[in-house]
């Protein structure tokens, strides 16, 4: 089988493997789409943290179950799935606890352990979800979508409540969707104008913030004066994670969902003052991953303009290198296995 194996930084490699075989507890999945992530980028660019090269590439999975060594409840041959990435320990504190998405031992596919890059993929059955009524390429979006719904629900949003997005990449349009349909009224943030102009047309935000002009003037005044009540920073950009600080209002939430391979630093006065609440938000959960397919059902988010670009896997390699270049206009990418 073909696959595609990121060898070190910039250097991807297309490879032939022998197709793996499952073992009792794990299913043979015949790969049909791949979505195209930041962990991708930042792992091919050489800042990704928790990575080892070569690896694999590859999280945002869609396909079909093409053997089970068991029999498995509510699983057959012939099923279309996502994959839940996140293999964790189930022995951990936060295991224990049903926080599976921050595993003390976690290994996630495409990071720890080789990925989805390839036309077959061998995952624990109890890592699958059925995806009956949706779409292959509706099915690769439930992780990255999953993530900003784990996000949201971190974030507890009441319905009325100013929120700020900053970052108007598919991991922040996710976030901004959801609280959306929490009854939020959200604020999107970012340097693209285009980018904040699809925010509005797809994930029907209310207000938009260059952050390059005055964003604190900004605010002010969408608020009243009283700023957002829950900031989330979904840029993996330490600059912004830092800036974001100031945003939050007094009592306020500030939720890092974006992941950064450096130190970031704050006012502690600052922080202090307004009894700031700070969260990492990471991955997320088999409820999330309920949650997003249910919504996806409902049809009330449309993922035909969320996804802008595509390829086959054997032209990815000249493909990806481009799609890094603002040029290229990029909101998700998908890989397509026919």
């Amino acid at each position: 089988m073909k696959s595609i194996v990121c060898e070190q930084p910039y250097q991807f490699k297309m490879m032939e493997a022998e197709k793996p075989v499952p073992k009792l507890g794990e299913a043979l999945i015949r790969v049909r789409r791949i979505g195209i992530c930041g962990t991708d980028i930042h792992a091919y660019q050489g800042n990704q943290p928790f990575f080892t090269y070569p690896r694999i590439l590859g999280h945002e999975l869609s396909g079909y179950i093409e053997f089970l060594p068991e029999k498995v409840s509510g699983l057959k041959v012939g099923d279309q799935v996502s994959v839940i990435p996140y293999m964790e320990c189930g022995e951990c504190i936060a295991c224990k606890s049903g926080k599976t998405n921050c595993c003390t031992d976690m290994k996630v596919l495409g990071v720890h352990k080789e990925g989805g890059m390839q036309e077959w993929v061998v995952v624990p059955y109890d890592h699958l979800v059925k995806t009956e009524g949706l779409t292959l390429d509706q099915s690769a979006m439930i992780e990255p979508l999953s993530i900003g719904a784990h996000a949201v629900r971190r974030a507890a949003i009441k319905e009325g409540e100013f929120v700020l997005v900053i970052g108007a990449g598919p991991i922040g349009l996710g976030v901004m969707a959801f609280a959306k349909e929490k009854g939020a009224t959200v604020i999107a943030m970012d340097v693209n104008d285009e980018r904040l102009t699809f925010a509005s047309k797809w994930a029907n935000v209310d207000f938009q913030v260059n952050a390059t002009k005055q964003p604190m003037e900004r605010l002010t005044e969408l608020t009243n004066g009283e700023m957002p009540t829950v900031v989330f920073d979904a840029t993996g950009n330490a600059n912004s994670m830092m800036e974001s600080f100031k945003y939050p209002a007094h009592g306020g939430k500030l939720i890092f969902v974006g992941l950064v391979k450096s130190n970031i630093t704050f006012n502690n006065p600052d922080f202090h003052s307004k009894e700031l609440t700070l969260m990492g938000s990471r991955n997320a959960t088999r409820e999330d991953f309920n949650y997003v397919v249910d919504t996806l059902n409902k049809g009330t988010i449309d993922l035909s303009l969320y996804i802008s670009h595509r390829t086959s896997l054997v032209e990815l390699i000249p493909q990806f290198e481009k799609w890094l270049t603002p040029d290229a206009k990029v909101i998700k990418a998908i890989v397509e296995i026919d």
